[in-house]
């Protein structure tokens, strides 16, 4: 049996999707039966537990041989660091005593330690956590993910304009998030010893510049860049309704993803190019 964390996401439904292809055996980890229902219908189990009870998950991790492992974003009107942080010590509490023989986690290129830098720094605090303890761990980092510009979408069609907070010329590793899930689903299948990091991204890297251009054949129209200044960050998230711890650290995410991680040079490749991507969204 595979359990699967986020389930209901775009992530955990590509990894619960390519599990149950191959007629494994899942159940879904969720807040809500309601929200799980579809899965139930195709043959997932379900089960219920909240992220804040490491002991309810934990008894959700003993019901599985292998699980995957997902940090869930915190609401960013609220310290999202903070509240990540205890969800990554529920996480690596829950795996205490749980009984299971591999976990895959997803995570993020350029995770790193440091303070008010969002999923880079809570992410790698899991990875740490991981490798601290006993059940052998598979990390797969993920590129930027195209998903990132879904949000941008609607505005790019209706006026022209797409915002972005990264430099136009920028080359950027993304991947789509089913290309995430179709990584993590192999490493949960591999031996017990496919574990450490692995990087994962899409067939090939991309600019904003490429997004805008991609965008306009998609809508057959103009779509101009506007670059939001590296020194306007924390206002243009205050702007978006994020808290001011929140804003800080996704500033602080920004600004390091802007600087850029040493990239592999052989990381996992999806197939997932960003123009069938954009086209799927549309």
């Amino acid at each position: 049996m595979f359990v699967i964390m986020g389930g209901t996401g775009q992530v955990g439904s590509a990894v619960a999707d390519a599990l149950l292809r191959d007629g494994e055996d899942v159940t879904i980890v969720t807040r809500s039966a309601q929200s799980a229902a579809p899965w139930r219908a195709r043959g997932a189990s379900i089960a219920v537990a909240d992220i804040d009870d490491a002991g309810g998950l934990r008894d959700v991790f003993r019901m599985g041989r292998r699980a995957l492992l997902l940090n869930p974003p915190a609401d960013p009107s609220e310290d999202t660091d903070a509240v990540e942080h205890r969800t990554v010590d529920n996480i690596l509490d829950a795996l205490e005593g749980s009984g299971l023989e591999k976990v895959v986690a997803v995570s993020t290129y350029g995770a790193a330690p440091g303070e008010r830098i969002g999923d880079l720094g809570t992410l790698w605090r899991m990875e740490r956590g991981l490798a601290q303890q006993e059940i052998p761990a598979a990390v797969n980092r993920g590129a930027y993910y195209m998903s990132n510009w879904n949000g941008l979408i609607d505005a790019a069609r209706e006026s022209g304009a797409l915002p972005t907070m990264l430099p136009a010329d920028l080359t950027m590793p993304m991947v789509a998030p089913a290309d995430v899930g179709e990584a993590a689903a192999q490493r949960l299948v591999s031996d017990v010893d496919d574990i450490g990091i692995r990087y994962v991204e899409g067939p090939r890297r991309y600019t904003a510049a490429d997004v805008a251009r991609v965008l306009a054949r998609q809508l057959n129209r103009e779509v101009r860049l506007e670059v939001i200044p590296p020194e306007d960050l924390e206002a243009t998230f205050t702007a978006l309704g994020f808290s001011p711890a929140a804003a800080s650290s996704y500033a602080g995410m920004t600004r390091l993803t802007i600087d850029g991680p040493e990239l592999p040079d052989a990381p996992w490749r999806g197939s997932t190019t960003l123009e069938q991507y954009v086209k799927s969204v549309l």
